[in-house]
């Protein structure tokens, strides 16, 4: 009887404490299905794409350490990087790209949507 008691409250205790565990991913890093209300009006290097870029880029590829022989960094580069079409290409995973941020998880949707409404926008440095 002890040893299906002591069973019992091993099996109890797995649960509750597994149950806490939050692993949905739409809920921790947002759904990628969600609206993405950062690309109404004008996107704005410096508060929007400046500091995705920073998050994701600028620790790879920078002037110290370019990456691939890319330089990141400074609003010169990012556009012309945009301009040729490596940008939306790596972020996107499309094919005949690297995929990038390397060894990171990809951008989420609304991030690449908001790099693109830039782009689309005339890469502005506001």
């Amino acid at each position: 009887m002890k040893i299906l008691f002591s069973i019992f409250v091993i099996i109890i205790s797995l649960t509750f404490f597994s149950s806490c565990y939050y692993d949905k991913e739409e809920l921790l890093y947002g759904s990628s299905n969600a609206p993405c209300t950062d690309t109404t009006g004008v996107v704005s290097y410096a508060q929007k794409v400046a500091p995705m870029f920073q998050q994701y880029c600028y620790s790879c590829h920078n002037s110290n350490f370019p990456s691939g022989n890319i330089v990141m960094g400074t609003y010169a580069s990012d556009k012309a990087i945009a301009q040729n079409g490596k940008l939306m290409g790596s972020i996107t995973h499309a094919s005949g790209f690297s995929p990038m941020p390397q060894g990171m998880p990809k951008m989420s949707n609304c991030q690449i949507a908001v790099v693109k409404k830039w782009i689309d926008s005339g890469m502005l440095n506001n």
